[in-house]
């Protein structure tokens, strides 16, 4: 089983830094503002030999104006409590402040490993403070300076040999664990949807900091998970709200990861309020899933509280005919309709996801492709019916993922003369003739048009 690192320490010494550091990639805001972090975010570190996991908690004893701030440090316990090994962070511009100290008594507590890492030390002068830190008890700090990468090396060999893993895992372990990548899905959504409150009914307990305070999550948090023996990578985003709403510059930073996260997964979980109705913003949300061209499944949060005196099947009616209203150009998109605080069809969502994986699997034959397209294009005329001006279609192909994806998303390429004269519309509606042979539930379809060239007139 891998190993856990806990970042801890006071707001504002560099945890976030650090622990971007050793993930190899920016997952944690990094901002001088006090109590950025505010949940455990987890990720692997592979600059060792063996792979383990490393945490990064809400910054310890913070002094904010933060309403969250006693969750936090609910947050920092637990990861205390599930860590291996403890990275104690302290700044070196500072020196040893009084909240040092407490934490420093707090850790000696846990009775776990603890490696005192002496941050910000990216220069002689700077080094030459570390000395003082020895005083607290953790022996000689680790020097490093998270933002340039100085010691990171060190501190990577001195945790591999406190944890004892060196050993190398396994081919056979690692092939097993190739195969098994989690399926990476973004919970998306306005604020106060309930997306954090689904990832909290999924794992079974609270992971992610709930509040009625819109904005709550300001990472985005990869949680791991096994939901019917399946491997799942949870990446529960901040709410994305109107530009106009947006006022604070960490949350700014907090949107653009949500943005990142839609672009990095393999499906979309769109979690929509249905009890408040669909707005501007979700539609905007919705709007991003198509342009990123990702797979997507529409959660109606808040079931419980939509029409709750209704017969259940009108309920049901109701809400689909509402919402695919709204989002008609998520069609394609699954709807169903949970209840994330009662954990309600929690089952039924992960039904509709393998679903979604297993119909983008394989593809629609070549030669069934053509007869289709051209029968159709026979029965049903485009905008200028048979007209020699119309356009003609030659040829069309199903075109392969150049990589390795878990949902593959088809590209249907056309080769036509008179490309031009193909519209828009018609090719949404030559879309809806394919899904009908291979509904792919979930699973947008590229559609592209390419024009034979004209011959060029003899003079």
């Amino acid at each position: 089983m891998r190993k856990t690192v806990a970042i801890v320490g006071r707001p504002n010494v560099g945890k976030s830094a650090l622990f971007n550091r050793l993930a190899g990639m920016n997952i944690s805001i990094v901002h001088d503002l006090a109590g950025v972090t505010r949940d455990r975010i987890t990720a692997e570190c592979r600059r060792g030999p063996q792979v383990f996991n490393i945490m990064d908690t809400g910054g310890i004893g913070a002094n904010t104006e933060d309403v969250l701030t006693e969750q936090v440090q609910v947050e920092a316990a637990i990861a205390l409590d599930v860590a291996d090994l403890l990275l104690f962070v302290v700044d070196v511009t500072a020196g040893i402040t009084t909240i040092d100290e407490s934490l420093a008594l707090i850790l000696r507590r846990t009775k776990k490993p603890v490696l005192l890492v002496a941050n910000k030390a990216d220069s002689e002068k700077r080094r030459m403070g570390t000395a003082e830190f020895t005083r607290m008890g953790f022996g000689d700090p680790a020097e490093v300076s998270a933002v340039h990468g100085h010691g990171i090396n060190d501190l990577v060999t001195t945790i591999v040999e406190t944890l004892d893993i060196a050993e190398e895992e396994p081919e056979d372990e690692q092939e097993k664990r190739r195969n098994a990548r989690p399926l990476k899905l973004a919970i998306v959504g306005r604020p106060n949807a309930g997306k954090s409150s689904l990832v909290n009914a999924i794992l079974g307990q609270e992971r992610a900091i709930v509040s009625d305070v819109p904005g709550t999550t300001r990472d985005s948090l990869d949680v791991f998970c096994t939901f019917n023996g399946k491997n799942y990578q949870l990446i529960d985003t901040a709410g994305i709200r109107k530009q106009a709403k947006v006022d604070d510059q960490v949350e700014i930073f907090s949107i653009q990861r949500s943005y990142q996260a839609i672009k990095r997964a393999d499906l979309c979980l769109l979690v929509i309020d249905c009890a408040g109705g669909a707005k501007m913003q979700d539609r905007k949300v919705a709007q991003m899933i198509v342009e990123e061209n990702k797979p997507c499944i529409l959660v109606m949060n808040k079931f419980d509280l939509f029409h709750p005196h209704a017969k259940q099947k009108d309920r049901i009616e109701e809400l689909t005919e509402v919402m695919r209203r709204e989002f008609f150009f998520l069609s394609y998109a699954p709807l169903i309709a949970t209840s994330a605080k009662n954990s309600e069809n929690i089952g039924k969502l992960f039904v509709q996801i393998e679903n979604v994986r297993k119909g983008a699997q394989g593809r629609i034959g070549t030669g069934v492709l053509n007869r289709l397209m051209h029968e159709t294009i026979e029965n049903t005329p485009g905008p200028l019916g048979r007209s020699p001006q119309t356009f003609k279609l030659l040829y069309v192909t199903q075109v392969n993922e150049t990589e390795d994806v878990a949902i593959p998303v088809p590209h249907f390429v056309m080769f036509a003369n008179r490309a031009a004269k193909m519209t828009e519309g018609y090719l949404r509606f030559l879309e809806s003739v394919i899904r009908k042979e291979w509904p792919a539930p979930g699973v947008p379809f590229r559609m592209s048009v390419r024009g034979k060239q004209p011959k060029e007139r003899k003079k």
